[in-house]
């Protein structure tokens, strides 16, 4: 009888190395069958408000739960419906609370993908973006914890890639969360404060217009515009401040 053809422990080393990846499969089916996905757009919003409202007000830790997986879901799958999310996540739940629920949800679901790449399932993932992981490198070894702060708050690369690039860079987990948990909250908030503008409208009786000409055509919503536009512009600043000091060295 040979009991050395297994090593001991090796089924629980199998299952942990595959752990992250049925997290992410049973996350996927978890945010399509709870139907979640019909609901991200802004006229979904509109037209199921009091039906998703009243859920709200009847079931308010539940719903903070189903939000806050949805957005798990959507962030460690890289699922291109953030934005909407986040909007409809301020108009249930309010510029402030709708924020945190993103920020909490994002922070989890980015860091379900970091593990997943970081571990032996990641080298593929590794090879596939391999370039785009090299305009990091310097910046992650020369001060990780800044530079990833810094990726956070200045959308230079996509959310997705900011998660796998650390991963692969011998990123620590716990700089990680605390770069992505921080980074995320000036975004988070701005988008929960237009979904909130949008609950204001309906409860004034209106039916806004909800493009984004509409909505820039409203006052109430010159704020959080203001701080979409501030956001958007951050890169194009970074680039030239960057690039001219290069010139200048």
């Amino acid at each position: 009888m040979n009991k050395t053809s297994q090593p001991p422990g090796s089924t629980r080393f199998s299952f942990a190395r595959f752990l992250p990846l049925l997290l992410l499969a049973a996350g996927l089916v978890a945010f399509f069958a709870s139907g979640l996905s019909s609901y991200l757009t802004l006229d979904a919003l509109k037209e199921n408000r009091e039906t998703l409202r009243s859920l709200v007000q009847a079931h308010k830790a539940e719903a903070v739960l189903v939000f806050i997986s949805a957005y798990i879901a959507v962030a460690a799958l890289s699922l291109p419906v953030g934005v909407v999310l986040s909007v409809a996540g301020g108009f249930l739940f309010g510029s402030v609370f709708g924020a945190a629920w993103i920020v909490i949800g994002a922070t989890i679901g980015a860091t379900i993908l970091f593990v997943v790449a970081k571990s032996a399932l990641g080298e593929p993932l590794r090879q596939r973006f391999a370039s785009q992981v090299k305009t990091m490198e310097e910046g992650f070894k020369a001060n990780a914890f800044s530079y990833l702060l810094l990726l956070r708050l200045v959308p230079l690369f996509p959310f997705w890639l900011v998660n796998l690039a650390p991963a692969f860079l011998g990123v620590s987990i716990t700089v990680f969360v605390a770069t992505t948990f921080i980074g995320i909250i000036p975004g988070a908030f701005v988008f929960a404060s237009i979904g909130n503008g949008l609950n204001a409208l309906f409860d004034a009786g209106e039916q806004p217009d909800l493009s984004l000409l509409g909505l820039l055509a409203r006052p109430d919503f010159y704020i959080p515009i203001a701080g979409l536009v501030v956001l958007s512009l951050i890169p194009i600043v970074y680039r030239a401040v960057a690039a001219k000091r290069v010139s200048n060295g």
